[in-house]
């Protein structure tokens, strides 16, 4: 195949709108002039219609300009800037077996390794009819695999930032003809704690390259950072900046620590709820809440950072097949995840950032589908709900929560039934609630008769009583005071007495 057969298209930059307005009606994938494998991978997916973030992002990644994207979670992002840079590099396809005539040309980052998992299977999807090689790597699983398809040349890589440098250390995967780079979920990229990893990322990286960032959220301290890895980037919008689905019911209840269980379960009944995602903030509070909602009969999974990469696949696959009614999990779920049919989402706790808000409450209410998402608020989480107000910019009404069971006693005891009474039938014998006393009253003393006697005065030189005083033998003749000798033994040359 010749580089020629599939030039990019004249779009111009001024085709789409670039000033955050919406494009004027739909637009259909036909209208951009994608190469042929793209469109029938297109339509094998059900797309017709563009989406707004699509419609506008699109033509200026084929112009081959840097772009800034922001737009609400369940918006069609992976397809906006995948679909434009599988087209531009379909000139270089072959079927060669050669790995040399399959470098890396695309690099796309992601946070989490569920995230970059999930891109890269949407990716495949759309390169299916080509000869373009995808490859996924990330951590928590055996390098070996991912070294071997490395090796075998990919002209699209998805990583996670850590594992990615660890195949750059072992010379496993090479960079430097890289033409296009993506940063997914770009608010968390550079966030303080993945900056490092992506500042050596990029240094292994041609500086004549297109840059992509797309994300749901961007503060004014990213996009000043930002400006440092883009040239003349054009910022993409297709909703207010950081703003909510607006097809997801968002309800805030105020509840008690100890009852935010039950106002889970309760919701849950009230609405005929299928399934939920439940999102805290600690891995030994998702594994706790875990426990304590399967012993309530729900089938319940969790998802968090200390579970292996096998355990964590194998439980959102589980939950996404319907096999699962609640799946517990922190913000490594909270980040581009596509759960279909999503109903709700719970905050069980309140987040700490309130851009992940935006974030957790994107899981449902996806691709048009209309959605409902629960923060439970204690007394202490007041001053979380304020940044999330301020962040989305609409006044949270707070409203108390009535729940239908009351409170069982913390240390009651299970009934217990009696025997059958005389008319045959069981009788209920109910005990009164036992409370666990944890302090013990202190052992008693053992008594003595002899030491439970009153003090009385005795003679100082009197000798004890349990001790028998010697007899002084009288001798006749001698004055009382003159003490008689001791009695020494013959050993020690004493005369024995007669």
């Amino acid at each position: 195949m010749t580089e020629t057969a599939f030039a990019e298209p004249a779009v111009a930059e001024t085709s789409i709108p670039v000033d955050g307005l919406a494009p004027t009606g739909p637009m259909e994938f036909s209208a951009l002039g994608l190469a042929a494998k793209l469109e029938q991978a297109v339509a094998d997916h059900g797309y017709t219609l563009m989406t707004p973030i699509q419609a506008k992002a699109i033509p200026i990644v084929l112009a081959g300009r840097d772009v800034m994207g922001a737009a609400q979670t369940g918006t069609g992002k992976t397809a906006a800037f995948s679909l434009p840079l599988l087209h531009k590099m379909l000139r270089h396809e072959n079927s060669s077996a050669s790995p040399a005539r399959h470098p890396v040309r695309a690099l796309v980052l992601a946070p989490t390794r569920e995230l970059a998992d999930q891109v890269a299977a949407n990716i495949k999807a759309y390169a299916q009819h080509s000869n373009l090689r995808v490859a996924v790597v990330f951590g928590g699983i055996d390098m070996k695999p991912q070294t071997a398809q490395l090796k075998q040349g990919v002209e699209v890589l998805i990583a996670t930032p850590g594992r990615l440098l660890d195949h750059i250390e072992a010379k496993n995967c090479v960079l430097n003809q890289v033409e296009y780079v993506v940063l997914d979920e770009a608010d968390r990229m550079l966030d303080i704690g993945f900056l490092p990893d992506l500042q050596r990322i990029l240094s292994y990286l041609p500086k004549a390259r297109q840059t992509l960032l797309f994300s749901a959220t961007f503060s004014p301290e990213i996009r000043r950072l930002s400006q440092s890895y883009l040239q003349d980037p054009v910022l993409v919008e297709v909703a207010r900046p950081n703003a909510t689905a607006t097809n997801v019911e968002q309800r805030f209840y105020s509840v008690a620590t100890d009852d935010k269980r039950r106002a889970v379960c309760s919701i849950l009944k009230q609405r005929g709820l299928s399934q939920a995602l439940v999102f805290v903030n600690s891995k030994l509070g998702c594994a706790r809440l875990a426990r304590s909602l399967e012993r309530d009969g729900l089938k319940t999974t969790a998802l968090h950072g200390d579970k292996s990469q096998d355990e964590r696949l194998k439980a959102l696959d589980a939950f996404k097949r319907g096999e699962v009614d609640v799946m517990v999990a922190t913000d490594v779920a909270a980040r581009g995840l596509d759960i279909v049919d999503l109903p709700v989402v719970f905050n069980f706790d309140v987040p700490y950032n309130a851009e992940d808000y935006v974030h957790r409450i994107g899981r449902t209410g996806r691709a048009g589908a209309s959605g409902l998402a629960v923060t439970l608020v204690s007394r202490d989480d007041v001053r979380l709900v304020g940044d999330i107000e301020r962040l989305i910019k609409k006044k949270i009404e707070i409203e108390p929560l009535e729940l239908d069971e009351a409170r069982p006693p913390r240390f009651e005891r299970p009934h217990r039934y009696a025997q059958e009474s005389d008319g045959g039938e069981r009788a209920e014998v109910r005990r009164a609630p036992v409370r666990a006393s944890y302090v013990s009253a202190p052992p008693a003393a053992p008594r003595d008769p002899f030491f439970d006697q009153p003090y009385e005065a005795s003679d100082a030189a009197a000798a004890p009583a349990w001790e028998k005083a010697p007899a002084v033998p009288v001798v006749r003749g001698l004055s009382p005071n003159i003490k008689p000798k001791k009695r020494v033994a013959a050993l020690f040359g004493g005369k024995t007495a007669d």
